[in-house]
């Protein structure tokens, strides 16, 4: 079963400050974890609500999930040492 894919404006800010190619990458991740659960998500620690991170090569995204709802809400594209 997939999950919606929804980007905050803030992710998408983040998403355009890459280059084409980056953009591209980060995009088909989200969207291959998104359609079939396929990626490096890991549950980050001591936050409430969850949030997970879904890494991508120096990238990493870093998203919530509703479960009853099967939403996966986009809340940030950062570089590795800007993420956590």
């Amino acid at each position: 079963m997939s999950w919606q894919a929804i980007w905050a404006p803030r992710a998408l800010k983040e998403l355009g400050r890459l280059d084409c190619g980056e953009q591209h990458r980060v995009w088909q991740a989200v969207e291959a974890f998104a359609s079939e659960s396929k990626g490096d998500v890991l549950r980050l620690q001591n936050i409430a609500p969850p949030e997970y991170r879904l890494r991508i090569g120096k990238w990493r995204v870093r998203f919530r999930l509703d479960h009853d709802r099967r939403i996966m809400e986009i809340l940030h594209v950062l570089r590795r040492d800007e993420a956590y």
